[in-house]
């Protein structure tokens, strides 16, 4: 039996090759077209070409989002963006047309074609069908739980691939007008303007019903599995799928990093204990910037998994740093600063292949070799000392 794939999202190339570094078995990103996140960097088509061949060399894959709700209009152009990916060696695309999924089969039988979760597959009848229409793999609705994504896993004649971290969504999976009716932005084309976390009043015939200090909100908490894992593997699911195309190469690092050192642990122990999995929960949650939960996995959801009074959104300013190069001679590292911190800030670092070591930031120059006391500035080029090596791309933060 193949060992299970961890997937991660990118929204540009320099995100996806973070994502393989850090131990993503195959990257999902979007083009300039066609995708559910218009509003990401995304990727021009030379881009594409480029991360396919980076990502093949690492004996990784590139999937490529396919997953628009199509109408008439939108298929203009779709023939020859397909001949295009195709050439590339895309390994697959994540279609939520029936149409499309039969069309790719059709005609560039060598490029799987994987069913988006934007068609809320929640029964092994309806991954029969799909296999009809020529699908390879199955992406489950979010709303599946552990029990039913093993039943279904069990009586599948295809591949079956889970979210497990990451946003989730008021409505199925995705399938939302919320967004359309309120800004004209359409959720299900790649125009999704996030209402549910939107805060609201709420009103009977003029009369305030909700906490006028406290307004509503209807989001979810964000998904975490990692207590599921080792269920998820022995349930022979294929891939594991982390949610995340918008967000910083800090989050794709440490969110990749953990469930790649979790997967990998599993299969050489065979379990996980308590203590690891704690320690595992708390890797986590150093890469949120919302409260997360289980969702359904566990067969229900609770409204402890839901933000009804608050939006739990707000950006965690932990990661203050990306190294660029290291002088291990002098062992000074070019950084370059992505949030605020300042002189004797303890900080820690981690990498693809180091787990986290801290050091007391004694010594700080600014890109003209003039010491400074403080790093305030984003994208600002700074000189420090750190006492063990390091490497591009190894990420720092500060210790709280």
């Amino acid at each position: 039996m193949s060992k299970i794939e961890l997937l991660a999202p990118a929204k540009d190339k320099e995100k996806a090759k973070i994502a393989i570094k850090y131990g993503a078995d195959a990257v999902y990103l979007g083009g300039e077209n066609y995708s559910l996140r218009s509003r990401a960097s995304n990727f021009s088509n030379e881009d594409i070409k480029e991360i396919v061949e980076y990502a093949h060399l690492r004996k990784a894959k590139i999937y490529v989002t396919v997953n628009i709700v199509f109408h008439d209009d939108d298929f203009k152009g779709i023939k020859e963006y397909l001949e295009m990916l195709y050439e590339f060696g895309v390994d697959a695309l994540i279609i939520s047309s029936p149409f499309l999924i039969n069309y790719v089969k059709k005609h560039f039988p060598k490029m799987e074609a994987h069913v988006s979760t934007q068609l809320s597959s929640l029964n092994s009848e309806a991954i029969k069908m799909l296999k009809e229409f020529g699908a390879d793999r199955v992406v489950l609705a979010r709303e599946a739980s552990m029990e039913e994504i093993k039943e279904i896993s069990n009586n599948s004649s295809l591949p079956i691939e889970v979210f497990i971290h990451g946003g989730m969504c008021a409505n199925y999976s995705g399938r939302c007008v919320m967004s359309n009716r309120m800004t004209n932005r359409d959720a299900n084309r790649g125009g999704c303007a996030h209402s549910c976390r939107w805060k609201y009043h709420v009103y009977n015939n003029g009369v305030l019903l909700s906490d006028p200090n406290n307004p509503l909100s209807m989001s979810s908490k964000d998904l975490r599995a990692n207590e599921y894992i080792e269920d998820l593997i022995n349930a022979n699911v294929a891939s594991l799928k982390i949610e995340g195309r918008m967000k910083s190469e800090y989050y794709i690092a440490q969110v990749v990093k953990t469930y790649r050192n979790l997967i990998d642990e599993i299969y050489e122990k065979g379990h996980v204990s308590s203590d690891r999995q704690e320690y595992y929960t708390n890797e986590l949650y150093k890469a949120e910037n919302r409260p997360s939960a289980t969702g359904f996995l566990s067969g229900k959801c609770d409204e402890d998994k839901s933000l009804y009074g608050i939006n739990g959104a707000g950006v965690t300013h932990d990661y203050v740093a990306i190294v660029k190069e290291y002088d291990e001679a002098r062992n000074i590292a070019k950084i370059e600063v992505k949030n605020m911190f300042d002189l004797k800030d303890t900080l820690e670092v981690f990498g693809p292949d180091m787990n986290n070591k801290q050091f007391v930031n004694n010594m700080m120059f600014d890109e003209d070799w003039h010491f400074i006391s403080e790093a305030h500035k984003p994208t600002q080029i700074v000189n420090i000392r750190i006492p063990f090596k390091v490497a591009k791309d190894y990420m720092i933060r500060k210790v709280s």
